[in-house]
């Protein structure tokens, strides 16, 4: 490091992305979809490309538009931005400090600790219940701002609106990240209607196929929405694309395709579990578009390890909790087939 980095970076831990590598291998590491992205969203993708010499529209009215229709609110609800974590960015950077923490599951998306650490605040957790579900009496009893991925990230364990709602009647903000949510889990969207401290946090990576475009968004009450704002006009103003933009309204517009892959996502998810306690693996209960599972015979990181030599690669962490599982992404029927192969293969002790 140089002598120029501030103080308070130095020892600082990023956000670890997973693995991109080039090559061969059926990917199952990064939650991404199996799928590409609607016919729909190429052809507006592609008509955005003569305008690209012009700035795009910082409000990005067109979009806000879109999803306001699609979600039942006002287009003055919805703020757009380059990726869900940009949105989730724009909320630490408003409302946490070194006196307003937020408090998540102390496993979950790996990116709430180190925004936390990014804006001073103090890093709170609250650890899973022995199922691995949230602790939701935790979170409603504390007084904290309260952030969790419903399903949970790394888990795919769900929460209940009812118990969304318990928390949203204490005056603290509530933050429900929703990457996951239409792969089988009920949204937090109709508490809109009744609560004006809920936050809800939604990517078009996952289940709308445009991981490569970087398209998030969050739907709050208008006054949050226009705190968000003043955040986002005072760092990137032009924070999504034109293109982007594009691809976004057309996979939003696209229903049927956007029922069609989930649909398919959730079946290939029901096989891989079925499949896999049949061959002895320990599988959490899922609402996402992964799975979390370990094996009895293996370490987590030597599984993983054991499945990238045979051309699969899954994801593994070391941290407390999860350094047992590895977390399998949910691909097509076709690659869920060879991964459960492979993973056969590796428990009976053949040989490649």
């Amino acid at each position: 490091m140089t002598k120029f980095l501030l103080d308070k970076y130095k020892g600082f831990e990023p956000y670890v992305p997973g693995e991109q590598p080039q090559g061969g291998y059926i990917k199952l590491n990064t939650n991404e979809s199996p799928f590409p992205p609607s016919e729909t969203a190429r052809k507006l993708y592609t008509a955005a490309f003569d305008r690209l010499n012009l700035y795009n529209d910082p409000e990005n009215t067109a979009l806000c538009k879109v999803i306001a229709d699609r979600y039942g609110v006002s287009p003055e609800n919805v703020l757009v931005t380059n990726g869900s974590d940009e949105a989730l960015a724009f909320i630490y950077m408003a409302y946490a400090d070194e006196t307003h923490p937020f408090v998540a599951p102390e496993i979950s998306y790996g990116f709430y600790p180190v925004f936390s650490a990014l804006v001073g605040a103090e890093k709170k957790t609250f650890p899973l219940k022995s199922d691995y579900y949230i602790d939701e009496a935790a979170f409603i009893n504390c007084d904290d701002n309260v952030i969790f991925a419903n399903p949970n990230a790394q888990t795919g364990t769900f929460m209940p609106i009812g118990q969304i709602a318990e928390m949203l009647k204490k005056p603290r903000l509530v933050v429900v990240d929703e990457a996951y949510v239409d792969f089988g889990a009920e949204s937090a969207l109709p508490l809109l209607k009744e609560y004006d401290n809920l936050i809800i946090v939604r990517t078009l990576s996952k289940s709308r196929s445009l991981a490569g475009g970087r398209i998030g968004f969050a739907i709050a009450a208008k006054e949050i929405v226009s705190e968000l704002k003043l955040v986002k006009y005072s760092f990137n103003p032009y924070n999504l694309g034109r293109a982007a933009e594009a691809a976004a309204i057309g996979a939003i517009q696209d229903e049927e395709y956007f029922r069609k892959c989930t649909a398919a996502v959730i079946g290939a998810r029901e096989y891989t579990e079925q499949a896999a306690k049949a061959l002895g693996m320990t599988v959490i209960d899922s609402r996402a578009n992964f799975l979390l599972m370990k094996c009895p015979t293996m370490d987590g990181g030597e599984l993983k390890a054991e499945l990238m030599r045979r051309g699969v690669l899954v994801r593994h962490f070391s941290t407390p909790g999860l350094s047992e599982y590895i977390r399998v992404t949910i691909g097509s029927m076709e690659q869920m087939k060879t991964f459960i192969q492979e993973l056969k293969n590796i428990i009976s002790g053949a040989r490649i």
